[in-house]
């Protein structure tokens, strides 16, 4: 790491200003809102498993979107929640920079992950004939390894460049985990390196996929108006209204974080959009996937049915 960066050996996490009632009460709130998440998405990866009618490239790049939320969500939800508890919130900083590392691995690979499922529903609604033969097994094998390559190869290159940054106080971390925008405000040296790589990256996985989305659903919309029967036209709607519903939430708030000027009136309101990344984003996800997707809830249905039996 380098003898600079010995300096500081541990930063404080700032977190939200509030009494010690209005935390525990958070705590107990953020507990159960964490815990639904995690059980949300394994139900999700649950039944894509046992549903043979599930095993689809819809389902398979779905299932990568929920282990995705599952471990966003236990990169930083676990840590808020001690802290929210313990008047003692200092982290490390080998492990400060690796939650960085993984929480913009995760946030990179969900964007290019979002980016399949609407090129799978492009195909699929704009080229049905030909859907089976374009999105082969392989091709779906070879789209999810190079998200996951391609968010962690750029979480990568921002934990390298963070390492090479001396920190030499002051340590608090106004936030509610290490994010890096965050911690780059307290190195001891010229960070604008730094940020032009953030820059970069938040084009190639924010700016760009979002202009592939818009283009393809343009596409699609065209094609499902074309569509003669109501209940077809329905039937699409509804499996790309899902997506649009989480690819709205989750660009929406990262391209706020990251693509709007920096000012000292929006740290606050970074911390409850980091929250709601965090917490309430991978707990919506699947609820929207479910409660919007009639095979997945007669997925559920025939599961609990055996249950029963």
């Amino acid at each position: 790491m380098g003898s600079n960066q010995s300096w500081v050996t541990e930063f404080v996490l700032v977190g939200f200003q509030l009494s010690a009632e209005m935390e525990v009460l958070l705590f107990w709130i953020f507990s159960l809102l964490y815990i639904f998440s995690l059980l949300a998405n394994g139900v999700i990866l649950g039944l894509i498993r046992l549903d043979l009618r599930l095993h689809t490239p819809m389902y398979f790049f779905l299932s990568h979107l929920a282990v995705i939320d599952m471990s966003y969500a236990s990169n930083n939800v676990p840590k808020m929640l001690v802290n929210l508890v313990n008047q003692k919130r200092t982290i490390s900083f080998v492990p400060c920079v690796m939650q960085t590392f993984l929480y913009l691995g995760f946030a990179a690979t969900e964007c290019l992950v979002l980016v399949v499922m609407s090129y799978d529903r492009y195909v699929a609604i704009c080229h049905p004939l030909q859907y089976t033969v374009i999105m082969s097994w392989r091709l779906c094998t070879v789209l999810a390894v190079t998200s996951w390559s391609c968010g962690f190869f750029l979480s990568l290159v921002h934990a390298i460049l963070l390492l090479r940054l001396p920190f030499c106080g002051p340590r608090k971390v106004n936030h509610l985990f290490c994010e890096i925008l965050s911690v780059l405000k307290l190195a001891c040296a010229d960070t604008r390196l730094n940020q032009m790589v953030i820059f970069a990256a938040c084009m190639f996985v924010l700016v760009v996929p979002l202009c592939l989305m818009l283009v393809s659903y343009m596409c699609i919309l065209w094609a499902i108006l074309k569509i003669q029967s109501k209940q077809g036209r329905r039937k699409a709607f509804s499996t790309c209204s899902s997506h649009l519903c989480v690819v709205g939430l989750f660009f929406g708030i990262a391209m706020l974080v990251y693509m709007v000027p920096d000012s000292n009136q929006r740290e606050e309101l970074e911390k409850i959009l980091s929250l709601f990344h965090s917490l309430f984003n991978p707990m919506l996800n699947p609820l929207i996937y479910s409660l919007r997707n009639a095979q997945m809830k007669a997925s559920l249905y025939r599961v609990l049915q055996k249950k029963t039996m």
